[in-house]
């Protein structure tokens, strides 16, 4: 039976910005995925972040940026799973609720170099491919040989993306132009509920 192979793409998108788009785009175009979804990583009942927006405004943000793309997609999963949640336990839902997709996990270096400290994170190795994109190294902490060299681990050649949600959100405060690291339609949103203002 054919099954959609789909990549999923984590984060809180706060807010989605072209520096997701152009990995997640990469990657789709660059491995053997048919699709990208963007698993929107609901607002912590343990951690109110006062600049993190509502998890329904961020997904009103990412289905503006995705638009345009038809195999790039939002995904809600997480928004009725109990907090705080785990990747391994998304994974497992996902797959109850579409068993006609075999699910891939895409992330940064940063993450790979961090996998060994993931609930469950063997399981996730051994049971799912792992596409890598490149980041600038802050650090020189690098991921575990067993991983690094794992089967399932694809290591992704990606621009290196270094736009930050956090620099955005802190300029549209300072009432800088953020428009070119924006799609034209999530700053339009953005612009027209003062968010992060």
């Amino acid at each position: 039976m054919y099954k959609e192979r789909v990549g999923l793409y984590f984060g809180s998108f706060n807010p989605i910005h072209i520096g997701h788009l152009i990995i997640a785009n990469h990657i789709l175009n660059h491995s053997n995925l048919t699709k990208v979804w963007f698993i929107i990583t609901p607002m912590s009942p343990f951690k109110k972040k006062k600049t993190l927006l509502h998890n329904e405004d961020r997904l009103e943000l990412v289905e503006l940026a995705l638009e345009p793309y038809k195999d790039l997609e939002a995904c809600t999963v997480e928004f009725t799973m109990p907090q705080p949640n785990y990747t391994t336990h998304t994974l497992a839902k996902l797959n109850e609720q579409y068993p006609s997709c075999s699910f891939s996990v895409i992330m940064g270096q940063d993450n790979l170099d961090n996998l060994h400290r993931w609930k469950n994170y063997k399981t996730i190795l051994d049971h799912y491919q792992i596409y890598s994109y490149p980041r600038v190294q802050k650090n020189t902490q690098r991921a575990e040989e067993l991983i690094e060299n794992h089967q399932n681990v694809h290591k992704v050649q990606a621009p290196i993306i270094e736009i930050s949600a956090t620099h955005i959100r802190k300029n549209i405060s300072l009432k800088k132009d953020v428009r070119p690291l924006l799609p034209p339609k999530v700053w339009e949103c953005i612009d027209r509920n003062l968010w992060y203002f």
